[in-house]
């Protein structure tokens, strides 16, 4: 039987997890995605997740065509509470207590984002959904991770892509990218590796919260990760 190495994660997941190249949101992805992680969850570690929006809306690229920055940030924000319903929604169908939480208050749609609560809803057995960011422009979603990740004391980040661990070049476009099986934060921040922003490498390098990036199409591989099988990249 396999068991769990983490009594407590954040799992990173990119809006795009959610997309497919018809809609911004396919039920079919949805699904997979709640199925996989109702199978780590089912492992007995408490799960929060922090969603991104970039599948709805992309605060940074609006902005580079012209947007006042913080305005389009915060309608990136709302775009990940769209997803995080979504992943409320598909988490209840498979009987899964959830919580949405988010840093910018609608009460009559999610909780505010109290951290003492959070704690106690991942006590009692249920999976908190983080949305929103940190609630305030010019910080990215991967920041918003690594800060939820800290004020819930949680043992790792998981952050979940669509490859297999992180590498010196996209591995996508070329086909001599080499694969790292274990990084440094300092390795991370020198090299310009894409894994998350340098805020958010930065926080879980002065704080000593390790970051495993790995590729969330694989099924099962959420679960793996909890018990500390080796895949994708370690960074610590």
């Amino acid at each position: 039987m396999v068991k769990k190495k983490y009594r407590r994660v954040l799992l990173k997941l990119s809006g795009e997890a959610l997309a497919s190249k018809e809609t911004s949101i396919d039920s079919s992805n949805v699904e997979r995605v709640a199925a996989d992680i109702a199978e780590a969850f089912a492992l007995g570690t408490q799960i929060g997740v922090v969603i991104g929006g970039g599948n709805i809306f992309r605060g940074v690229a609006s902005s580079a065509k012209g947007m006042d920055r913080a305005s389009s940030d915060y309608m990136g924000m709302l775009a990940t509470v769209i997803n995080g319903l979504a992943l409320q929604d598909a988490f209840e169908k498979r009987n899964l207590s959830t919580r949405v939480q988010t840093a910018i208050e609608m009460a009559e749609i999610a909780e505010p984002y109290i951290r003492r609560r959070a704690i106690r809803h991942l006590e009692n057995g249920r999976i908190v959904i983080f949305v929103a960011g940190t609630g305030n422009p010019y910080f990215t979603t991967d920041t918003a991770a690594s800060l939820r990740a800290m004020e819930i004391n949680a043992d790792v980040i998981l952050k979940a892509t669509k490859v297999d661990g992180i590498y010196d070049k996209d591995p996508v476009t070329h086909k001599d990218a080499t694969k790292f099986d274990q990084l440094s934060y300092i390795d991370v921040l020198n090299k310009g590796l894409k894994v998350m922003d340098s805020t958010a490498i930065s926080l879980c390098m002065d704080n000593n919260l390790p970051i495993i990036c790995f590729n969330l199409n694989t099924p099962g591989n959420v679960a793996k990760a909890i018990a500390g099988e080796p895949i994708g990249t370690v960074v610590e």
